[in-house]
C-alpha cells in the first residue's frame, strides 16, 4: 500500500514565528510517524507590501521529512488587489494538488486558508479538514465580511478539529451539523530539558518577586487585568513583571502607554521576540507564571510553563480553563478580572511551598495527559475517520 498524501495548508511554519507554525509541525511529525506522506503548504492571507515587481514561485524545502512548500504570488502592481491575490493562491495550490494527487486536505486557521482550501478539495473531490485554533471563531467570526464564509467552511469540511470544548461549541451554535462530524482535543508538548538551557541575556534584570507571562501581546492576552493586579501587589511586594516575546505591532503604542500609565514601567521587563529556546529559558527565573488571556485556543506557552513546573495562574477560558484544576495543577480566576488576578497572584506570592506543589502537579500533568502520543492517536482516529479505507494506514 502507498503511503497516503496529506497536504497540510497553513500561514506559517517554521522558521516562522507564531504558535500555529509550531503546532503544524509538531502535528505533521506526528501523521508521518504513523505512516502519511505529509506536504506543508505555506501561505499568507493578505498580500504582503512587496520590494518590487515579481514573478509567482513556489519554493520547495525538506523539513525533517516534511516537503514544505512556500507560495509566493506575483507582485505586478503598487496596489495589489486581495481577491486577485488570493486567486493566485488558489491557483497555485490546484498546481500542487495536479503535480502530487494528494489524498486528503487539511487546512489550519478555519479562514482564509480554510476557504481557498476548502474550494479546491471539494471542487476535486478530495475530504477536507478544517482545523479551529482559536481566534478564527473567537474574532474573525464577528466581521459581517467573514461570518458567511466561515460558516460555509464549517458545513463544508469532512471533520473539523477544535483545540477547546469553548471553541466546539461555538462551532456548533453556526453549523449544528458538527455534532456528528467534529471533535476537541488539545495541543502536546514534547518534554523539554530545562536545566540544559542557557541563561537568558535579561536575567540579571529580574527582582523581587517574578511574575511572568510569554506570547505576542495583544488584546486577547488581558495583559490590562495583569497590570492592574502588579501595580496593586507592588505597593506591598518588590516584584518584576516579565514578559516574553513582544507587543503586536498595531498595538504597540497602547501597550507601551498601559504600561507607563499603570506605574509599572520601572517594574517591567520586554524580551521582544526571541527563538523559542531562549523564551523557554526564562520560564525558570518566573517565580508565578500569569496567563490571562479572555480567549486563547490551546497555547503552547502554557504547556511550556507546565513542564518547567511553573506555579500558573489562568483564566478559565478555552483549553486554559479546561486543563489547568484549580488548586490542583494551577489556580483558575475569572477572565476579565483584576481583582481575582490580584488575589491569586498574593496567594501563591505568600507561600513559596504551594507554588511548588502546584508546578509539580502541573509538570505531572503536562506529562500524562498532553503526551505526543496521546495527540497523535487523536489525529490518527480523525484522518481514520475522513479518508476512505482504501487509503488509510493504521496507527501504530
Amino acid at each position: 500500500m502507498t503511503q497516503p498524501k496529506v497536504c497540510i495548508t497553513t500561514l506559517e511554519f517554521p522558521p516562522d514565528v507564531g504558535g500555529v507554525g509550531e503546532s503544524v509541525a509538531r502535528i505533521a511529525n506526528l501523521l508521518q510517524a504513523i505512516g502519511y506522506d505529509v506536504h506543508v503548504a505555506v501561505f499568507h492571507s493578505k498580500q504582503r507590501k512587496a520590494d518590487g515587481y515579481y514573478r509567482s514561485d513556489c519554493s520547495t524545502t525538506e523539513q525533517n521529512g516534511i516537503q514544505v512548500q512556500r507560495l509566493t504570488p506575483a507582485s505586478r502592481s503598487n496596489a495589489p488587489i486581495l481577491q486577485d491575490y488570493r486567486s493566485e493562491i488558489y491557483f497555485q495550490l490546484k498546481q500542487l494538488h495536479q503535480q502530487h494527487q494528494f489524498d486528503l486536505f487539511h487546512a489550519f486557521f478555519i479562514n482564509e486558508t480554510g476557504f481557498i482550501t476548502t474550494l479546491l478539495a471539494k471542487e476535486a473531490g478530495i475530504p477536507i479538514i478544517n482545523s479551529v485554533r482559536g481566534s478564527d471563531l473567537h474574532k474573525h467570526v464577528f466581521s459581517p465580511k467573514q461570518h458567511g464564509q466561515v460558516s460555509w467552511i464549517l458545513a463544508s469540511s469532512d471533520w473539523v478539529t477544535f483545540v477547546s470544548r469553548d471553541l466546539q461549541r461555538r462551532g456548533q451554535v453556526l453549523v449544528p451539523a458538527l455534532k456528528n462530524k467534529s471533535t476537541a482535543f488539545w495541543n502536546s508538548i514534547q518534554p523539554v530539558e530545562f536545566s540544559g538551557l542557557s541563561k537568558p541575556p535579561l536575567a540579571d534584570r529580574l527582582n523581587g518577586l517574578v511574575i511572568g507571562s510569554v506570547g505576542r501581546f495583544r488584546d486577547k492576552k488581558g495583559l490590562e487585568y495583569l497590570l492592574d493586579a502588579c501595580t496593586e501587589i507592588k505597593q506591598t511586594i518588590p516584584l518584576t513583571l516579565l514578559l516574553v516575546g513582544d507587543f503586536a505591532e498595531r498595538e504597540r503604542p497602547y501597550w507601551e502607554a498601559a504600561i507607563r500609565d499603570s506605574g509599572m514601567a520601572d517594574n517591567t521587563v520586554v524580551t521582544g521576540m526571541i527563538p523559542r529556546t531562549e523564551g523557554m529559558a526564562y520560564l525558570t527565573y518566573m517565580d508565578i507564571y500569569a496567563i490571562p488571556s479572555l480567549h486563547d485556543g490551546c497555547p503552547n506557552a502554557l504547556l511550556e510553563a507546565m513542564l518547567a513546573s511553573r506555579a500558573i495562574v489562568g483564566t478559565d477560558v478555552d483549553a486554559i480553563g479546561e486543563i489547568l484544576d484549580h488548586n490542583y495543577n494551577g489556580l483558575v480566576v475569572s477572565p476579565g478580572s483584576s481583582t481575582e488576578l490580584k488575589a491569586a497572584i498574593l496567594t501563591l506570592a505568600k507561600s513559596p511551598e504551594l507554588r511548588h506543589w502546584l508546578g509539580q502537579t502541573a509538570k505531572a500533568t503536562a506529562h500524562q495527559k498532553l503526551a505526543p502520543a496521546i495527540e497523535q492517536q487523536n489525529w490518527a482516529k480523525v484522518y481514520q475517520q475522513v479518508l476512505p479505507q482504501s487509503v488509510t494506514v493504521l496507527a501504530s
